[in-house]
């Protein structure tokens, strides 16, 4: 597969939430802004991870979540698979995500890997980063998976994500997997 160099965006996106939604408005800031010509390409990273807490939902899901928020903007949308040997990561993403171009990222590990492999790096300031992390809004979903008024659940996840990604993720039952997951003992509720 032959891509041109883009700015990239890579992530997890387990769920896409209000974190990764200001990060990719501040991408588009940039590009808007500077004399850069790239397109912005949105990576999805661990696309093959076995489902469990931290890997709740599939890469297919996952895009479908960043498609809800990006509301018809055009931006393209790859799956990069996990490696596990961080020294050769840069190499085996451009398989997936193209050749160098640029990386917007907030995650310093990430920028250090990236600027090694010669690319350049933008480097954007994190934004709440203690209610917007990964972990804490699964926590809150699965304790939430429990609660019978849907509007209630979806108004409370709705503080930390983009209505439009609680809502699909309400409209499939997506949250309801989180019910039996966890590191042992009894399903919450």
């Amino acid at each position: 597969m032959s891509m041109e160099p883009a700015l990239i965006i890579l992530g997890r996106f387990q769920p896409f939430h209000n974190g990764h939604a200001s990060m990719v408005n501040a991408a588009m800031s940039f590009l808007s802004v500077g004399d850069s010509d790239l397109p912005l390409r949105i990576c999805i990273g661990s696309s093959e991870a076995e489902q469990s807490l931290d890997n709740p939902w599939t890469a297919e899901e996952r895009e479908q979540m960043i498609r809800a928020w990006l509301d018809g903007r055009d931006v393209e949308i790859v799956q990069v698979p996990d490696l596990g040997d961080p020294p050769n990561y840069v190499r085996h993403a451009e398989k997936f995500h193209g050749p160098p171009g640029a990386i917007f990222t907030t995650d310093k590990p990430t920028s250090e890997l990236y600027r090694a492999a010669d690319w350049a790096v933008v480097y954007g300031n994190l934004t709440q980063r203690d209610d917007w992390q990964g972990w804490r809004i699964r926590a809150t979903m699965q304790m939430l998976s429990t609660v019978m008024e849907e509007e209630a659940a979806i108004a409370a996840l709705c503080v930390n994500m983009p209505e439009a990604v609680v809502r699909l993720i309400f409209e499939n039952g997506w949250q309801r997997r989180l019910f039996h997951m966890g590191t042992g003992g009894e399903p919450v509720g």
